[in-house]
C-alpha cells in the first residue's frame, strides 16, 4: 500500500524535527493501528517476506512496518508513535546487544508494556543458523555473488573465521545486500525453521 510509506516517510520526517501533522493526518485516514519499530532496512525486507509468505498485508492491516535508522532512535520514536504521540500499539524487533535501547526507549514513552522481541546475535545470524552454511551459500550462487563471495574469503581479515561469520561478514559487505538477502533468506526457509524472534513478532500482529 503505497500510502503506507507516506506515513513511515511522514513519520521519518517528524523524527527529524519535522512537522507532525502530516503524520496524524495519515495515520487517521489510514486507519494505522500499530508500528514495528526496526533496526533497518534489511530487519524491513525480512519482515514484509515473511508477512507476504503468509498470505499477509501488514500495511492494509494497518501496520506500519518501520526502519528507524538504528535502535538508538527508538525512543524518539516511541514518544511520537506510542501514548505521548499517536498512541499505536508499538512493537519491534532487535538485536542482542540493542536490547537496552528498546528497554530504555520504551519505557521513557510510557510503552514499557509493549513487547518486542530480540535476535541471539542478529537477524542475518538467525537466519544462517536456520536454512544452514551450505544452503546460504547455494543461494549466493543462485544470486549471482558467488565470485564476489569467494573474492571476499581470500581477504585477509576473513581468514580463521568460521563459515557463519564469513556469510554474516559477506552479507555486510555491500550497500544493499543485507536487504537483499534479508529477503532471498526468509523465503528460503522451511516453514518450520522461521527463526523464533522473527516468528513471535509476526505471531504478535
Amino acid at each position: 500500500m503505497a500510502d503506507m510509506g507516506l506515513f513511515r516517510e511522514a513519520v521519518i520526517a517528524w523524527a527529524a524535527g519535522g512537522p507532525g501533522e502530516p503524520a496524524r493526518e495519515l495515520a487517521a485516514r489510514l486507519s494505522v493501528r500499530a508500528a514495528v519499530l526496526l533496526e533497518g532496512p534489511s530487519d524491513s525486507a525480512a519482515v514484509n517476506a515473511l508477512a507476504a509468505r503468509r498470505g499477509r498485508d501488514l500495511a492494509a492491516e494497518g501496520i506500519c512496518v518501520l526502519p528507524m535508522g538504528g535502535a538508538m532512535s527508538v525512543g524518539r520514536f516511541a514518544r511520537l508513535l506510542g501514548p505521548p504521540g499517536l498512541d499505536l500499539r508499538l512493537t519491534g524487533l532487535c538485536d542482542e546487544a540493542e536490547r537496552p535501547y528498546y528497554t530504555r526507549g520504551l519505557e521513557r514513552a510510557d510503552a514499557a508494556r509493549e513487547k518486542f522481541f530480540v535476535c541471539s546475535a542478529d537477524l542475518e545470524d538467525e537466519l544462517i543458523r536456520a536454512l544452514g552454511v551450505t544452503r546460504v551459500e547455494e543461494l549466493i550462487q543462485a544470486e549471482g555473488d558467488l565470485r564476489a563471495f569467494r573474492t571476499f574469503l581470500h581477504q585477509p581479515a576473513q581468514q580463521g573465521r568460521t563459515p557463519q561469520r564469513h556469510l554474516r561478514r559477506f552479507l555486510g559487505s555491500k550497500k544493499g545486500r543485507k536487504i537483499h538477502y534479508g529477503r532471498v533468506l526468509v523465503e528460503a526457509l522451511d516453514p518450520d525453521r522461521v527463526p523464533a524472534a522473527l516468528d513471535g513478532l509476526l505471531a504478535a500482529l
